[in-house]
């Protein structure tokens, strides 16, 4: 079949997204669904792959993981879904099988969670990554536990927000880093204890004068902000950090003060087509519509544009303006 899709035609800026068509395999596996999208998420990943290429292969490819839509078929193997069903996910993107910039994506059934009445379209599509990472690195590579003190970088941002909630939810004291007065106000809003802007303070000192040491600390912004963020550690303390290891400090911190150090790249079960790993953070995105349903965590929107200005979407993101999730709306 035939859709509406926006293609990374090369790698570089913002240019190479370009709105085509393009053939859907549909119908596909047994286990398989349709889903019409109705709204897509960014995430800064969908950025990395656009300018140096995706997992999967090199060649042109449809960006976006996050997605959300309405089913419109199914396989002959799918029982626990109908058309009609309200439906979100974390699949596709990375190369190879189309992302979520398009008019429809196929799906396999137990990817899929059912998105609850009292969730919006928008919310559902932004909630699947964000929602995965932050519970894989707060919950089950950290441990992080009940009046521990917890540094999350970047508060405002996408991960940074829904980490703040989930930290909350957890009994955790929560530090954050921020750029702005009114990013430190929706940082405070979600449960932040400490909203430290970075620009004007030295973050690492600031966040061990409040904290006496940190238990965990979570990096998503880069090397330096994780080689800084060792000398607020406790001895012992835990960092996460979304972009890889940096290395120690010239003090040799981290092996004096017995630092773990905790990767989290939650594409990999994807890239790596590791399927129990995949349906566990399904399992992971239909706990967090629960938590969202009743109110107890929070989409914060930034900015919504319509698919075929994709490219403007992701010029904003990496402007760094954006507070909270920018998103897609597709059709509905």
């Amino acid at each position: 079949m035939k859709i509406k899709a926006i293609v990374i035609s090369g790698q570089g800026g913002p240019e190479v997204l370009k709105e085509q068509d393009i053939d859907l395999c549909w119908p596909a596996g047994p286990e398989d669904v349709l889903v019409t999208l109705r709204a897509a998420a960014l995430n800064p990943a969908d950025v990395f792959f656009r300018q140096l290429g995706g997992y999967v292969d090199q060649g042109p490819f449809v960006p976006g993981s996050d997605g959300m839509g309405v089913v419109s078929a199914v396989g002959p193997d799918v029982t626990d879904l109908s058309v009609g069903d309200r439906v979100c996910f974390c699949n596709g993107g990375i190369g190879g099988a189309p992302g979520t910039y398009a008019e429809a994506a196929v799906v396999p059934s137990w990817q899929l969670a059912k998105v609850p009445d009292a969730v919006d379209d928008l919310t559902a599509a932004a909630l699947p990554l964000v929602a995965i990472t932050g519970w894989e690195a707060l919950y089950d590579r950290a441990g992080l536990a009940e009046g521990e003190h917890v540094l999350i970088h970047a508060g405002a941002g996408g991960t940074g927000h829904m980490a703040i909630q989930l930290a909350a939810l957890r009994g955790a004291r929560i530090a954050t880093t921020v750029s702005s007065p009114e990013k430190a106000r929706l940082a405070e809003s979600l449960g932040a204890d400490l909203a430290i802007n970075y620009r004007e303070t030295d973050f690492a000192a600031a966040a061990r004068d409040w904290s006496g040491g940190l238990d965990v600390a979570l990096d998503n912004v880069g090397e330096e902000a994780m080689r800084r963020s060792y000398a607020a550690m406790a001895p012992f303390g835990r960092v996460v950090t979304l972009m890889g290891v940096a290395s120690d400090d010239e003090d040799l911190t981290a092996y004096n003060m017995n630092l773990s150090i905790l990767n989290v790249m939650m594409l990999t079960p994807m890239w790596l087509g590791l399927r129990p790993q995949m349906a566990a953070q399904a399992g992971i995105v239909r706990k967090s519509l629960a938590l969202a349903a009743e109110g107890r965590i929070r989409i914060q929107h930034a900015e919504t544009f319509p698919l075929g200005k994709a490219a403007e979407a992701q010029s904003y993101l990496e402007s760094g303006q954006a507070v909270g999730k920018v998103t897609l709306s597709i059709s509905g």
